[in-house]
Formats: C-alpha cells, structure tokens, sequence
C-alpha cells in the first residue's frame, strides 16, 4: 500500500485521502499524478475514466523534482559508460602483459636449462632437482593470497604484490647476468632461481586474484582462457627467439634482456591505480580496528570453508592427484637428447615454440567451441591424449621415427613438448571452474591455494622421477633403461581415469547453485513494479496485508 505524505516544501504538491471529494483539476505544467490500480486489471489504463469516478489515494508529484533525480541518475551511468572501456584497456594491459611475462620466462630458463647442462656438465637427476627445488617458494602461495587479500599496502591489496614480485624477480636474475660467479657455483645458482621463483609466485598470485575479481564483479566469464592466451604467446615468442640467442650470444645475455623486460613491468604497475579498474576498495578506517592476525585469522577460515565445498575439493582433488602420481623424467629426457643425440639447443627451443603454437590454438578452440562439451568428457578425452603422448619419447629413445625417414631433429622439432602442452591445457578448464566457484573476497587465498597445490604435485612429480631414474640406474653415461621409465609413466598417466568421476560433467555449476540458494522469498521481493509517465499509470503487486484489512 502506497500510503500519502504530506511535502511542506512544495505547498503545490496536494495529498487528497480516501472517500473525499476529488481535488480541482491542476495544470501539467505544474503537477502529474500518478495513479495506483488494482493488479487484476492490468488494461485499466485504456478504458477512458469518467468523470465521476474518484480514485483511490492519488498522489500529486511536482515533476520538476522527479527529472532532477533522474538526470543525475542519467548522469552517472553516462559517466560510467564513458570509464568502463578505459578500465577495461588499463585490465588488459595489466594483466595481459603480467601473463605475457609470465609466459616470456621460458626465455631465460632455456638459457639456463643449457647453462647448466653445458657448461656445468650436472647429472640429469641434480638438473631436475634444480628444476623442482626451485619452486618451493611456489608452495607457500596460500600465505601470499590470504596477505593479498587481507593486507592492504597504499590502500591496495593486488597490484602493489605484482610490483613486490616483479623487483625480487629483477633481483634474481640482475645478478646471473651482471655477476659471472653468481651462475658458476651451484649454491648461488639455486639462491637466485629460489629468490626469482619467490617473486614470481607473488606476481602470479596477485594477477589471478585480479583477473578472478574483475570477472566476477563485472561478471565476465571465462577470462582465464584470455590469460592462457596470453601466456602462450609469450611462450611463443621466448621459445622462438631463445633458440636463436643461445647460438649468437651467451646465456648472460638472455638474463638481462629478461631482466629489462620485467622493469618495465614493474614500470606499468607503478603507474597503474587499483581503484582505476574499478575494483573494490577498503572502507575507511574498517582495516584500522582490526589487528593483522584477526584479519588473517578470518580469510583462513574463509579459505577452509571455501575448499570444503565439494564443487570445489573433489576436481581439485582430481588434477592434483592426476599431476603428482606420473613420475616425470624431464631432466633424463633433456640431456639424452642434447648428449646422445646430439640434438640442438635452437631445434628444442623451436619445438617449444610449436608446442606453445598448439596451447594457444587449443585455448581459442576451448574458448569458442569446446566449453559446451561435458567437462569430465573433456578432460578424459584430454588425459587419454596426455598418456598416449608421452610415448613419443619412447619412439625417439629407440629411435623408432628413423625406420619411417624421419630425422631425429625434425621428429624432436614436432613432438617433443606435445606432452608438456597437453599437461597445460589440461589446466585450463579447471581454472575457469574454479574460478567461477570462488566465493566474493576470498578470490586471492582460493586461487593461490589452486596453484600452490598444482605446484605442490608437480614437485613430487618431479621428485618421483628421480628417484625412479635413481632406481632404474638412469644416469649421464647410461639410458638403457629409459625406454622402461618412460612405459612407468605412460601407465601412471592411466590411473587418474578410474577417479574421473570426481569431475563435474558441466561448468555452470556457479550459477545454477546461486539461483538455487535463492529463497522464493527473495525471488518474489525482487520483483519490481514500473512507472511509465507517458502514459501515467503505475501497477505493484498486493500485499496479504492490503487483502486483509
């Protein structure tokens, strides 16, 4: 029920209650009314009224207030057309050039990956230490999400972390370039790639953060597979230009032109508000009553409660699983290639480039067509691939493709890292679901949980690798038993299949469960009535209370 009120700023404003006799009729250059019927009789506004007939509760509005308050109303989504598309520029050069970086560190790990396999003569099994040692800073990404999403520094909480990362980044590899002894011993070597990892896990975790929050504010699906993108076209780049410097320059080289490139990230962060892409921002004072360990305390809680959720633990709990049970043997397949067969660095670094030329296909693919296939059917077809896969090493260890006139370099040109891009690509779907599952304010500690569990099984991935190759007798001077290393992983590439159950068959689970936690309640309150003063009428749904009294 619209019940009247009396204006005493607008003495022309008249308020006329029920059953009295109806006001004289006012001029519309004045006033407009707006009239209440009933619901049942929703045409009641084209039959012509009579003049005897009296209306129940009129009510007088001055019009000239009415448009005042919606030109500003109209003022302000004007204004917020005319930014929306510079925040969206100021996101995509943020972040897309943050993956396109990250995707980019291919180039200096070559360098470094040959350094040390060349110049430092290390066991393959100590190379692939170096490779998965080096990220255990990676696993502590939950504590950087929950202090990305609590701990605000300037009145931010994601985009002063990616300039944090960016300059211990610069620090890492600053020094391999500019001072020789830093890559020449094996304990200075391992502090720069520990201290290089550790930014870049910050950086990583903030962009997620950022790319999950922007989605789900502004609603936008999917913008996971735009950052696959990007990554992969950096990974395109670094592979292609990396084989062609470790021909023509030394590995310093590559170090410091990495190194001037992530200045300029950090240039772009610097210069780059938060508030600019529209992001939430801190109330004022809110974090000033609170002590840092209460702040923390709650997100953790936040975090638990998140992943606790079954549309959350269980595919999470399926490609950690699927990762961490295949023993990886990358460092034994490394340097056989470049020791026994003497294959080139720039024919591995161009086989990097195909594979990251397929990642970036298959992503568009994903993105355009294959996101309305069932997910548990996708990824099964995609770790059957994945198995299958990982036998080409085994046809270039027994030298199979030459039997068919294929040469070493060209099969290793062509397939070579196919595994690796299916491993990637593998990802992807399940970023975008967990994503879209994230709760609102836990986007920082959910999704550096994801990726430090991903990291987590890639490095006992990795560990289990060298301890079969250990057990196998897999060194520098002896492959014969490679072929059976590379059978053990083909077979635990298998395994995950029987848990694959444990993934969901669609992606739309986040909207169908919020439009299921919606009470009937709230869906009915949510209706709204309208106005329309062209035609001036009014209609709004009936109240019990109305009908009873």
């Amino acid at each position: 029920m619209i019940y009247p009120s009396v204006s005493t700023q607008k003495p022309s404003t008249t308020v006329i209650p029920k059953f009295h006799k109806p006001p004289p009729k006012l001029s519309l250059a004045n006033s407009m009314s707006i009239l209440c019927f009933h619901r049942h009789k929703p045409n009641i506004i084209n039959e012509s009224a009579k003049p005897g007939t009296r209306f129940r509760d009129p009510i007088t509005v001055n019009p000239t207030q009415f448009h005042f308050k919606k030109s500003v109303k109209q003022k302000g989504y004007e204004e917020r057309r005319g930014t929306s598309s510079v925040n969206s520029q100021q996101v995509l050069l943020l972040c897309g050039f943050g993956y396109w970086i990250q995707g980019f560190r291919c180039f200096p790990w070559l360098a470094l990956n040959f350094h040390m396999a060349h110049y430092l003569n290390m066991h393959p099994s100590t190379l692939q230490l170096v490779q998965h040692a080096g990220n255990l800073p990676m696993v502590a990404k939950p504590l950087y999400g929950l202090l990305s999403d609590a701990v605000y520094i300037g009145g931010a909480r994601r985009i002063p972390y990616v300039s944090i990362g960016v300059i211990l980044q610069v620090l890492s590899w600053g020094p391999l370039a500019l001072i020789p002894v830093a890559g020449e011993s094996l304990p200075t070597l391992m502090a720069c790639v520990l201290l290089g990892n550790l930014g870049a896990s910050i950086t990583e975790v903030a962009k997620d953060a950022l790319v999950a929050e922007y989605g789900k504010k502004h609603k936008v699906n999917g913008l996971q597979s735009y950052a696959f993108m990007a990554l992969a076209a950096g990974g395109i780049l670094g592979n292609l230009i990396g084989g062609y410097y470790l021909l023509k320059a030394p590995s310093r080289t590559m170090f410091i032109v990495f190194a001037i490139l992530l200045s300029l990230q950090f240039g772009i962060s610097v210069t780059t508000r938060e508030e600019s892409p529209g992001l939430p921002q801190p109330l004022n004072g809110c974090l000033a009553r609170k002590s840092l360990s209460g702040i923390i305390r709650k997100q953790f809680s936040d975090l638990i409660t998140a992943v606790s959720e079954k549309s959350i633990s269980r595919p999470l709990a399926w490609i950690v699983a699927s990762i961490a049970v295949v023993p990886i043997l990358s460092g034994s397949i490394f340097c056989y290639q470049m020791r026994c067969l003497h294959i080139d660095a720039s024919v591995i670094g161009m086989s990097r480039v195909i594979s990251q030329l397929v990642l970036l296909s298959t992503t568009v693919l994903y993105n355009r067509y294959w996101k309305k296939v069932p997910m548990r059917k996708l990824i099964g077809a995609v770790q059957i691939l994945y198995a299958s896969s990982l036998l080409l090493d085994l046809v270039l260890v027994k030298q199979i493709n030459l039997r068919f006139g294929i040469p070493n370099q060209v099969f290793a040109l062509c397939f070579s890292g196919l595994a690796e891009t299916l491993a990637q690509f593998r990802l992807l779907p399940f970023s975008v679901l967990l994503a879209s599952l994230c709760p609102r304010g836990c986007e920082g500690s959910l999704t550096s949980f994801v990726a430090s569990s991903l990291c987590l099984s890639a490095m006992i991935s990795g560990f289990l690798g060298v301890g079969l190759a250990s057990l196998m007798g897999i060194t520098s001077s002896d492959y014969s038993s490679l072929p059976m290393g590379i059978l053990v992983q083909f077979l635990a590439a298998l395994i995950p299949l029987g848990w694959i159950h444990c993934i969901p068959m669609a992606e739309a689970v986040a909207e169908k469960e919020k439009k299921r936690s919606m009470s009937k309640r709230t869906r009915r309150n949510r209706r709204v009535g309208r106005m329309v003063f062209g035609s001036v009428y009014a209609y709004r749904r009936e109240r019990e209370s109305e009908t009873q009294s």
